[in-house]
């Protein structure tokens, strides 16, 4: 296990993300709202 996650560390590659991105992703999870109802599960946004 320790060798797969070594291996993929190596060969990702991660770049700079702007803040308008972020603030995006941010507002996005705020927004959901999920709700379980017996075996259903129902999502809404709240904007």
């Amino acid at each position: 296990m320790e060798k797969i996650y070594t291996n993929y560390r190596e060969k990702a590659e991660f770049s700079k993300v702007c803040p308008k991105t972020i603030n995006f992703l941010l507002s996005y999870s705020q927004a959901l709202y999920e709700i379980e109802y017996k075996e259903l599960r129902f999502e809404t946004f709240l904007n």
